[in-house]
């Protein structure tokens, strides 16, 4: 393993973004938040990529924020330092234009949880644990998680996550809705560069406007996500992409989906 601590790499149309800080359970701090931002500004330019997988290294994903870090901080720098970087780091990974997947390896708490709910699929190795434990500092989650996990769960199932801190097993996780489903470790990345392979094949161009349309319309009342979802559509149908997909279905042939 290299001393970087976020790894980069591309297998044809998906790209693999590894959190490298093994020592400290891949714990996040204000370089590995730069360090991803800088993987995310390389993935958004190039066109080839068309899904991009979040994993971890070692034997955690991301076992959350860096304590002795949070310890030292008060409240009006932390405010304007890590809360803003991490903010705006997850809410730009929640809105990136190419699909998304986790592959959660291990210890997803805190931070890791907080990142797994901004991405699009996740997919859980059965060592994994998830949870919100920050209670049990005398903290709550600050990296979105309150807001997303109240979004996406049933409030009373989200608030026993966060006022417990407890930690909870990868069937818990997907029976509450918190995860797509479990795989053996050690099929963990096959099984999700599979499922990533199967959405890279769809449109570019369409994946990106339908994943705008869930994101934009989620923070909509429903009749004006329903004018949304109309217009959006609207556009897809200029696209070459829309019209090859019909034809190919008319031609009983695969689809050449090109991004136009």
């Amino acid at each position: 393993m290299t001393s970087d601590p976020i790894l980069l790499e591309t297998d044809g149309a998906t790209a693999t973004l590894t959190i490298n800080r093994p020592e400290t359970l891949n714990a996040l701090d204000t370089a590995t938040i730069s360090a991803m931002n800088t993987a995310l500004d390389r993935v958004e330019a190039d066109p080839e990529i068309r899904v991009l997988i979040f994993t971890g290294a070692g034997r955690a994903f991301i076992a959350g924020g860096d304590i002795a870090d949070l310890n030292s901080r008060r409240g009006l720098p932390h405010y304007e330092q890590f809360a803003e970087d991490i903010h705006k780091l997850f809410r730009r990974i929640e809105t990136f234009d190419k699909p998304t997947i986790g592959a959660v390896n291990g210890f997803a708490l805190g931070g890791g949880t907080e990142l797994l709910l901004a991405l699009d699929i996740r997919i859980l190795s059965d060592k994994a644990r998830l949870g919100l434990p920050e209670i049990t500092l005398g903290l709550f989650p600050g990296a979105g998680g309150t807001q997303r996990i109240i979004r996406q769960l049933p409030l009373c199932r989200a608030k026993e996550i966060m006022y417990t801190g407890d930690m909870l097993t990868p069937d818990e996780a997907v029976s509450v809705g918190l995860a797509n489903r479990v795989v053996p470790h050690d099929d963990l990345m096959q099984s999700t560069r599979e499922t990533a392979a199967k959405i890279a094949h769809k449109s570019p161009l369409v994946l990106k406007l339908l994943k705008r349309t869930l994101v934009d319309g989620g923070d909509m009342p429903l009749s004006a996500a329903l004018r949304h979802e109309q217009a959006m559509i609207g556009l897809v149908l200029d696209s070459a992409d829309a019209h090859e997909g019909c034809t190919a279905f008319l031609e009983k042939r695969d689809a050449n989906f090109t991004g136009r």
